[in-house]
């Protein structure tokens, strides 16, 4: 990941309705959720709904599937962790022993 995708992943969870839905998604799994789902959970009218929805899909943080005439939304993992991992990149100052802690229990010592 370069450092453009990553400020525009971060910017794009830098706001409390596109952090809720991108949380929702990545507790929904890969069954997803609807975008009335969403809608309903958070309590956003639907124009701004597709307004937050579209802008993480452009982060690349969410994906998309129509299953016949209802839109699904998923949690891109493989990107999720990509950004994690340019997060962490140079975590610890390359301690391995840190690096070790960081992996098995989620955060640096």
């Amino acid at each position: 990941m370069d450092t453009k995708q990553a400020v525009e992943a971060l910017a794009s969870l830098a706001q409390e309705h596109r952090l809720k839905i991108f949380r929702l998604a990545v507790e929904a799994g890969q069954s997803g959720l609807s975008a009335g789902a969403i809608a309903d959970r958070l309590g956003v009218p639907p124009s701004s709904l597709s307004f937050h929805l579209a802008h993480l899909k452009r982060a690349e943080l969410l994906t998309q599937e129509r299953q016949s005439r209802t839109l699904i939304y998923r949690a891109n993992y493989p990107m999720m962790n990509r950004l994690i991992a340019f997060m962490l990149q140079n975590c610890c100052a390359g301690d391995a022993t840190a690096v070790d802690l960081l992996n098995s229990k989620g955060a640096c010592p």
